[in-house]
């Protein structure tokens, strides 16, 4: 499942306007004694380019200040590793 968080438009060095998506990514993981949610983030950049990374966290709260971050510094798909990377 995956849920729109939110879309943030910026100006790059260019001077082109670029327009970000960011969606939350929730898979279920479920074994004999338990299940539980597993959270991801995926940036998509309107008529352009798409990045993922699945099963950052089982945690709601720390997914939701990746996702604050994410918002906040307006990252696209081609630094979304980087910064996922450097945060964890």
């Amino acid at each position: 499942m995956e849920i729109e968080i939110a879309a943030r438009q910026c100006g790059d060095s260019l001077g082109r306007l670029r327009r970000f998506h960011y969606y939350l990514t929730v898979d279920l993981v479920e074994t004999d004694r338990f299940c539980c949610e597993d959270y991801g983030v995926r940036i998509t950049e309107e008529h352009g380019e798409s990045a993922a990374i699945p099963s950052i966290t089982t945690s709601a709260m720390r997914i939701d200040e990746l996702m604050t971050l994410l918002v906040d510094h307006q990252v696209g798909p081609a630094g979304l590793a980087d910064v996922v990377s450097d945060w964890l």
